[in-house]
């Protein structure tokens, strides 16, 4: 069975099928936060999605990091670092990209066992 979480318009936040979780990119929702908030934003809309779908970050097997200012690595990973379940770090690439909205400086999408 299929399970589609937080639907919008054109996407789903999150599909569970087959026991795995797949993420859609999440964002942050205040675009006003600098590189480390807006990444505790969208690490806090993870925990949300992984929990409606009754699984947690411990659970997560690969996530991906979209920044559009690679030099802002640093600041990324002092919100990832603060969040990150230290036993269970899941596979990750971070890379340099161009967004959708230029407001965005951050863009998450990951996939967890459920």
């Amino acid at each position: 069975m299929t399970r589609r979480y937080a639907e919008e318009e054109r996407l789903s936040g999150a599909v569970h099928h087959g026991g795995v979780l797949y993420l859609a990119g999440q964002v942050a929702d205040d675009t006003t936060l600098d590189t480390e908030g807006q990444t505790a934003d969208i690490l806090r809309q993870i925990d949300a999605l992984l929990a409606e779908a009754g699984t947690d970050k411990t659970k997560l097997l690969s996530v991906q990091i979209f920044l559009t200012d690679i030099t802002e690595s640093a600041a990324m990973n002092r919100a990832w670092d603060a969040w990150l379940d230290k036993r269970h770090k899941p596979a990750r690439a971070t890379v340099e990209a161009k967004l959708v909205n230029p407001d965005w400086k951050v863009e998450i999408t990951a996939i967890a066992a459920c």
